[in-house]
């Protein structure tokens, strides 16, 4: 059975947001680099149908696991981070984007059969022309699973929970989250997995896990069309992640949480403007995690959560949301509701 929202106060919002700080979590996943080539287009080229893009600049962005750990460091908490890089420049480049953000990168490991993964945009007037990839998808060797999960063992007693950034960039394999997610939940670490679907079967146990619609979707093998279906996908997928809570991410139809018990709540989207969806679902994690760690209960983790992702996406490229652009965007929200409400 759904219910309807209890609205999170500000003055709630506030007193969860000051508790970020300080806050020490383990990030474990794929570390991609965002590359992005700025530039204008102003005529089509004479060999295809395509535009020119003449670049002026270039920066460079923590994806993936990386954008989870910045986005935990932009909210004042405390992140270490275990991955897998090549050898190459674009692991150099990582580690001295990570060394900015004062990001713990002593966990990090190379594999010198597979390239560091990169994102490169093309981008026009401030418009995504292309992207394009380069990345292996084979799963981590049993040696470096094995070494990812000594890495992993080590800083559990330094921190209050684990954030599982699946993008199936084969730092995530069966064999580390059978052996992992049992341990976690008998040290009774909180886990928060942003999942994808080629490792779905081994996503067990976990705290809270956060599929999108279409995620959702690949595990009822039906499209989400109503409540009944809403509903049905939820506790399946709660069911298969034996997980406390699943926090189902809907675009513009918002957020659906659903607990243990049977309880669920619809959390409507906020958002003004949607401009670049790109790591929004990283900003989401880095906030739910820490909500919950600062002693939000689980709604109003989410709804946290809701309103940092709201934040994000009205940003350019990968991007991190702040504890003071949440309580911004959280106290704008409100004085609109009342005054709607005149």
């Amino acid at each position: 059975m759904s219910y309807q929202l209890e609205r999170l106060l500000p003055e709630q919002a506030e007193r969860v947001l000051e508790r970020f700080a300080g806050r020490r979590l383990l990030v474990l996943g794929d570390l991609m680099l965002d590359e992005y080539l700025w530039g204008k287009a102003r005529r089509i080229s004479p060999e295809a149908p395509v535009p020119v893009v003449e670049i002026e600049r270039e920066s460079f962005r923590l994806g993936g696991a990386g954008n989870v750990a910045s986005n935990l460091r932009a909210l004042g908490a405390r992140a270490w981070l275990v991955a897998v890089t090549g050898a190459d420049a674009a692991a150099e480049r990582l580690r001295a984007l990570l060394a900015e953000w004062r990001i713990e990168a002593d966990g990090l490991l190379t594999d010198t059969t597979r390239p560091t993964t990169v994102k490169t945009r093309i981008l026009a007037q401030h418009q995504q022309v292309v992207r394009a990839d380069r990345e292996s998808r084979a799963p981590l060797s049993e040696d470096l699973t094995h070494r990812l999960l000594a890495l992993v063992r080590e800083r559990l007693d330094a921190v209050e929970g684990v954030v599982i950034s699946d993008y199936e960039k084969g730092t995530i394999t069966p064999p580390l989250l059978e052996a992992l997610l049992p341990e976690l939940r008998r040290r009774r670490l909180p886990v928060f997995l942003d999942p994808k679907m080629r490792n779905f079967p081994y996503y067990r146990p976990v705290t809270w896990i956060k599929p999108n619609q279409r995620e959702a979707e690949a595990v009822i093998h039906r499209e989400i069309t109503d409540e009944a279906t809403l509903l049905e996908a939820g506790r399946q997928v709660q069911r298969a992640a034996d997980s406390d809570y699943v926090l189902l991410t809907r675009g513009e139809h918002g957020m659906t949480l659903f607990a243990r018990d049977g309880w669920v709540r619809h959390i409507p989207t906020v958002a003004r403007e949607v401009y670049d969806v790109t790591g929004a679902g990283d900003t989401v994690m880095a906030a739910l995690s820490l909500s919950v760690l600062a002693g939000a209960d689980p709604l109003q983790a989410a709804q946290l959560a809701n309103y940092a992702a709201s934040i994000v996406i009205a940003k350019l490229g990968t991007a991190v949301v702040t504890r003071q652009e949440i309580q911004s965007a959280l106290r704008a929200d409100w004085l609109l509701r009342r005054s709607d409400a005149r």
